[in-house]
């Protein structure tokens, strides 16, 4: 198709991305506190009418810039067929609806270019702060154009750490000098804080999925850090069942450090 030729030949992936996010980081805020109509959907996630309009857009810059890509997104029915693609967009119009909805300011776009089963280009883009993170395989992560990095430090005398509770507690256990810091409504843009070195570590806790995570395990490790299951695994996106387990992001010494103590529990930190 001549729009994934362009794009392929230009080298424009993450201009088109972050032109992307942007458009549909302003149609989010122009409903932002205006109460838009929401629902459930499924046992404990809500969806509102601004995820479904966002989700449009991405499709509509994205997926017509590149028909032959295959389409992975929180808010599009799922098809078989991006499992034949090399290369999929990996979507989530807004990763932190709850915060929306509540008038908070963590909630972000994420959208990710991946090429057999990992993130090659991606972008981040929080609204309310105008931050816009963006990562491309082997060329680096910047936060509004300046380069960012992990913090590369291997003690924990003062690490940040964000997170569920209980992975915290249990860091904490060992390391009793570490900081718990405060909730961040969108799994991505707690990542995200990892690479650009606001936060030292960051759990997930089980069940995040792609669209959660593509674009952020890109700008871990361009970033300088490490994304894996608590095993020590990196992660596949584009699978069947687009799920994942626990997960810690941290600077590689640090993150060595937690696989190696999480390798003895396993069964219970899940």
């Amino acid at each position: 198709m001549p729009g994934a030729d362009r794009i392929r030949r230009s080298g424009e992936i993450l201009a088109l991305l972050s032109s992307a996010v942007r458009e549909a980081g302003a149609l989010a805020l122009a409903s932002f506190g205006k109460s838009p109509r929401q629902w459930r959907k499924g046992e404990s996630s809500v969806v509102c009418e601004t995820d479904l309009l966002v989700d449009r857009i991405l499709r509509e810059r994205l997926g017509g810039a590149a028909p032959d890509y295959g389409w992975l997104s929180e808010e599009t029915e799922d098809s078989p067929a991006r499992r034949a693609a090399e290369h999929v967009w990996i979507v989530d119009p807004i990763d932190g609806t709850r915060s929306y909805l509540a008038g908070k300011s963590d909630w972000v776009i994420s959208a990710a270019l991946t090429r057999c089963g990992r993130p090659v280009a991606g972008a981040i883009f929080a609204p309310v702060s105008g931050e816009l993170f963006l990562a491309s395989a082997g060329k680096g992560a910047t936060r509004n154009g300046i380069p960012v990095m992990v913090n590369s430090a291997p003690d924990f005398e003062g690490a940040r750490v964000a997170g569920p509770k209980r992975r915290i507690d249990w860091l904490a256990g060992i390391h009793p000098a570490v900081v718990a810091m405060p909730r961040v409504g969108s799994l991505a843009l707690r990542l995200a804080r990892v690479a650009d070195g606001e936060f030292d570590i960051a759990f997930a806790g089980p069940n995040s999925h792609d669209w959660d995570l593509a674009a952020a395990d890109l700008l871990v490790h361009e970033a300088g850090g490490a994304m894996t299951t608590l095993s020590g695994q990196p992660l596949t996106y584009n699978s069947a069942e687009p799920v994942h387990g626990a997960l810690v992001a941290a600077g590689c010494a640090r993150h060595a450090v937690i696989i190696a103590l999480a390798r003895d529990r396993l069964a219970e930190l899940g």
